[in-house]
């Protein structure tokens, strides 16, 4: 060992300890006083994590900054609320404290993923994944030097996110991170969200990790190609990214049959991965002019597609011209799903869609669309390309980083079973900036509903979301309020009334309201295996998807919270297991909810947007569900191995702590 060597880890030694006195003095003075400490934190921390080997003295003290409160009040408090996209900026911040603490937010992380520190909040499964977004998003760290910008604005601070990376890196594999990254755009991307732009993002800093002669990536992304060429080269005439002009100039010298490879190309591409290139836009726009036959193929439609083409074929170009740009490439998709669902023979839509193409959208809709998504090419164009893409993908709806599940719930489930009431719901939102719904006869508008449940408007939606959501989150609050004083669980009466006339009056719940504990529940379970389980409600199919609630779980199955859902369908999959197909608005529906319940969206028979259990895994996470109290089924056939299978994993999950002070006879129900 060399005296540089020496030296250095007497520094590490030293900023440690120092960083232990100041955790400790942090931690000894109240949380309305830790303000007065917290300098005397980062400056420590900071100096510390520049070092060699310093971001590793941090990690094996994640537990003790988070309970000495360093991330108290701030953006960082609840880790399982936090957005990978942001971190870029936090950590190319002038600012030194918000580095300091972005760094130190992913170093707890860090802790969390490797499973050294059991965080009462997040799982290790979210944390490892939260934190391959991060890395994605910012692979520039672990391969560039500090740009002139940064230097400029953060000096030497631009060291401390590159010295972050590395470590998280060696942490976790880098030869890993490409391959873990390509696997998780293509979780992402079988679910097929109308959001794309962070999985863009990813790909694209995929794409200059590969271009980079300095970066050796060895066997790593392999898998990349498809996902690469899907967005920058999907055909011969763009394989090497030449740029749009260029593109449409090459268009102009194609004979029919190059211009028919093109459309095949890009619309194999989009199929294959949900993801539409730059290009495709380019190319739709130029074969309006040639003929039906070629805009078929650039849209991948089957024949129901093609038939409704021609059918609608002045509305569709009136379409494309009005919504497709390079910037809103992703309508194509939107468009080709809309004609293959035939959405458009529905009397009531395609002159819905006539109407939006000319829709005067208010000032204030007009700002938030900008704000969210930029100003070209128009608002107008943004929101129809929103239009078309939940049309299309009515289970791809995301909440994003908001509780409004309901609404997005809501949303999506009238763009599966009710296009042309979604398409007014927009209407009333983006051109009279007000929607009135009626609750048991009475207009609730959401002008005069002034709090909802988000407390600040929403950004991160799409652009039908976006618009729509706050209104409808204050309309739902306000069903609430009116709920207030009636005995139960207010979506009893709430649910039907918000979300449409085929949502069951009946109602179960199987959590007393007032008590939080277990409810009769062998009767809840019963009655729901007699209500959706085909075996005993006599082959019944669910004829309307139902609003539902579940309590979701970690991996370790602690509670989380209570969710909303829509149970779509109920049927056998590929190895003959009965499984509850549902939606999910919580913008990823794989997850691991603990005991063996993981949640699946691919490799069992899902459609696209769809996550499943098996039936009774689903019913060991269910707490609310509807039904129609004319079309029951036999509650007494259900055997009582089977409903104890279920409980068991109820009390070994979120029931654990729920028991009522007598498990077999609990009190009356209520409803």
């Amino acid at each position: 060992m060399t005296d540089s060597d020496t030296l250095d880890i007497a520094r590490l030694d030293n900023l440690s300890e120092k960083l232990d006195k100041a955790l400790q003095a942090q931690a000894e003075v109240s949380d309305f006083a830790k303000i007065t400490r917290i300098r005397r934190v980062f400056d420590t921390a900071r100096l510390l994590m520049l070092l060699e080997g310093g971001c590793a003295r941090v990690e094996a003290r994640a537990q003790q900054i988070e309970e000495a409160g360093v991330f108290l009040g701030s953006d960082w408090d609840e880790p399982q609320l936090l957005i990978a996209s942001l971190t870029s900026h936090s950590l190319k911040s002038s600012n030194s404290d918000t580095v300091v603490v972005e760094a130190l937010n992913e170093l707890r992380l860090l802790a969390i993923a490797m499973g050294d520190y059991l965080h009462p909040s997040m799982s290790l499964e979210q944390a490892h994944h939260y934190l391959t977004q991060v890395m994605a998003i910012n692979l520039g760290f672990l391969f560039a030097n500090p740009s002139e910008a940064e230097r400029e604005q953060q000096g030497k601070l631009s060291l401390l996110p590159r010295k972050l990376f590395r470590h998280l890196a060696e942490r976790i594999g880098f030869e890993h991170v490409i391959d873990k990254l390509i696997e998780e755009i293509w979780r992402i991307l079988q679910q097929r969200p109308i959001q794309v732009d962070s999985v863009k993002q990813m790909i694209t800093q995929i794409a200059i990790c590969q271009a980079n002669p300095d970066i050796d990536l060895g066997i790593s992304g392999q898998g990349a190609d498809r996902l690469i060429s899907s967005l920058y080269g999907a055909t011969q005439a763009c394989r090497e990214d030449p740029g749009v002009e260029v593109y449409r100039q090459r268009l102009s010298s194609m004979d029919s049959s190059a211009l028919q490879y093109e459309a095949t190309g890009f619309a194999r591409a989009m199929h294959d991965t949900g993801l539409v290139s730059p290009y495709h836009a380019v190319l739709l726009r130029y074969l309006q002019e040639h003929g039906d036959h070629l805009l078929s193929e650039a849209l991948g439609l089957s024949s129901t597609g093609r038939d409704c083409l021609l059918c609608y074929g002045d509305l569709v170009r009136a379409m494309i011209n009005e919504t497709v740009y390079s910037q809103t490439a992703q309508a194509i998709y939107g468009l080709a799903l809309l004609l293959e669902r035939g959405v458009l023979y529905q009397p009531p839509v395609a002159p819905a869609l006539w109407r939006q193409l000319s829709l005067p959208i208010s000032s204030h809709c007009e700002q938030r669309l900008i704000q969210a998504f930029g100003p070209e090419p128009t608002a107008r164009a943004w929101l129809m390309q929103g239009v078309l893409c939940m049309l299309g993908l009515p289970l791809g709806v995301g909440q994003g980083n908001n509780p409004t599940c309901q609404s997005a719930r809501a949303l999506s489930m009238w763009a599966y079973n009710d296009p042309d009431y979604m398409l007014q719901m927009v209407v009333w939102a983006a051109r009279d900036d007000e929607i009135i719904i009626h609750f048991e006869g009475q207009p609730i508008s959401s002008r005069e509903s002034v709090s909802g449940v988000a407390q600040e408007l929403p950004l991160d939606l799409d652009p039908v979301s976006l618009l729509v959501v706050p209104h409808l989150d204050r309309i739902y609050a306000e069903m609430g309020r009116r709920c207030s004083e009636r005995e139960g669980d207010p979506h009893r009466w709430i649910n039907p009334e918000f979300h449409g006339w085929w949502s069951g009056r009946g109602f179960r719940i199987n959590v007393d309201v007032k008590t939080g504990k277990l409810d009769q529940l062998e009767d809840f379970l019963r009655h729901f295996y007699a209500s959706y389980h085909p075996y005993y409600n006599g082959n019944q199919p669910l004829i309307h998807p139902q609003p539902a609630g579940i309590a979701v779980t970690d991996s370790a199955g602690r509670f989380v919270g209570w969710h909303a859902i829509t149970i779509l369908r109920v049927a056998l999959d590929p190895k003959e297991e009965m499984r509850v197909y549902f939606y999910n608005p919580n913008n990823d529906s794989g997850q691991n909810w603990g005991n063996g319940v993981k949640v699946d969206t691919s490799g069992n028979g899902e459609r696209f947007g769809e996550a499943s259990l098996p039936f009774e895994q689903f019913a060991s996470r269910l707490y609310i569900f509807h039904y129609d109290p004319l079309e029951r089924g036999e509650l007494a056939q259900v055997s009582a191995e089977e409903l104890n299978r279920v409980k068991n994993h109820i009390y070994q999950s979120w029931g654990a702590n729920r028991l009522p002070a007598d498990p077999i006879q609990a009190s009356a129900s209520q409803y």
